[in-house]
């Protein structure tokens, strides 16, 4: 376990008032310092940013996006954590086809899991409230979420409140990676919560003619809301690319090619902190019944949104 610096504040684009650490977890029992043995493995390794006091909490099962590591969001998912929330970010796969199949059911085992082994690979008197559970994906991995969300398989644990970032269906109209989720067919979403989009200026914008753009339009953030019904709050950041969300320093080959693949904006840490703090706000609204936040944010209120917004939509 590490433990992450803290502020205490209550803007939920800063860092929250909750004291953070961050658990690996592998897919075996293993007694390795960063993971702790456990008689109920999770199917696939996990990082876990939570915090540190004595508590009940409600949780967020967050999956990475296309050929990520779960490493990659460590910043952003312990700004979650910090104003009071656990999340979960499995390790979904290292390498992948075009199909999502496989990693829709690993997050739904992932899912059933939570009930079993969770509650042992936590700091002690820390509870997870298995009642007021969120679902998240960044790109590919949103669309894994939103098809989880939509009954693709079915799971133990209800979700409350759905979250895609920047989320990708394909490389193109037409060319949807199976299974599709998006049908062209506006607010054909059969979904039983709550929905955040957050979308990205640059994400449909190319980074050099050799490669498409990494969030294309006809498969990207907005065909998701164009296909959610209410309630959906929708933010699309400008001057941002579809990884901007990531940590600063991605190690490795994976890590230097967020770089060199997607359109970026001049630095990540502002639309991270965009990011965390939406999820934040959004969680509190459908997760716990506090809109303060969120309705601050669709309303343009000053609450030192960090990044200039290029789109605010909702539905009530």
């Amino acid at each position: 376990m590490s433990s992450s610096s803290t502020t205490t504040g209550n803007n939920v684009f800063e860092v929250g008032e909750y004291v953070t650490l961050l658990v690996s977890v592998q897919a075996q029992s293993c007694c390795s310092k960063s993971s702790p043995a456990i008689s109920v493995p999770p199917p696939k390794p996990l990082l876990i940013a939570t915090p540190s006091a004595k508590g009940d909490f409600p949780l967020l099962l967050f999956l990475h996006g296309y050929l990520l590591h779960n490493s990659f969001y460590s910043q952003l998912i312990l700004h979650i954590a910090s104003h009071g929330f656990i999340v979960i970010a499995p390790q979904l796969y290292t390498v992948a086809g075009p199909d999502t199949s496989e990693e829709i059911k690993a997050a739904a085992a992932i899912t059933d899991w939570l009930s079993a082994g969770l509650q042992y690979v936590l700091p002690p008197d820390v509870r997870p409230s298995l009642t007021k559970l969120g679902l998240a994906g960044h790109s590919r991995g949103g669309k894994a979420a939103f098809a989880l969300a939509l009954g693709y398989t079915t799971t133990s644990l209800k979700f409350s409140a759905l979250m895609g970032i920047d989320p990708v269906d394909g490389m193109d109209k037409g060319k949807q990676t199976p299974p599709p989720v998006l049908t062209y067919v506006p607010r054909s979403f059969d979904l039983d919560m709550a929905v955040l989009v957050v979308g990205s200026g640059l994400g449909e914008v190319k980074k050099n003619p050799l490669f498409p753009p990494c969030a294309p339009k006809g498969v990207n953030h907005e065909d998701f809301f164009n296909e959610c019904r209410a309630p959906v709050s929708y933010f699309v950041v400008k001057d941002y690319g579809h990884v901007d969300m990531l940590d600063d320093d991605t190690k490795g080959f994976k890590g230097k090619a967020t770089y060199c693949f997607c359109k970026n904006g001049k630095a990540r840490e502002p639309m991270r902190r965009f990011v965390g703090g939406v999820v934040v706000a959004f969680m509190k609204a459908y997760l716990e019944g506090d809109h303060t936040d969120l309705m601050a944010i669709r309303g343009g209120k000053e609450i030192g949104v960090p990044v200039a917004l290029q789109t605010v939509k909702f539905l009530v």
